[in-house]
């Protein structure tokens, strides 16, 4: 019959000694730096993959009143 859990709870002991050396990997820096479209007049950002409807959705509840041009002057729909 099989081995025990002995076995494996020594392999996982082992995998993460070797693991604790390396440091954590984490998204925050490339997920800021992707923040790329802001709005000129709150200054909210936006991710760079951000379309039209959403920040549409953002003028319209922000910012009523407000041409889209106004607001993100510089957005280009790709």
């Amino acid at each position: 019959m099989g081995g025990g859990n002995g076995a494996k709870s020594q392999q996982k002991r082992e995998r993460n000694a070797k693991e604790a050396g390396k440091e954590p990997k984490s998204q925050l820096k490339s997920n800021a730096a992707a923040q790329s479209i802001q709005c000129d007049i709150c200054k909210q950002t936006f991710q760079s993959t951000a379309k039209l409807p959403l920040l549409q959705q953002h003028v319209d509840a922000r910012h009523s009143g407000k041409d889209f041009s106004t607001v993100f002057p510089k957005f280009v729909a790709a």
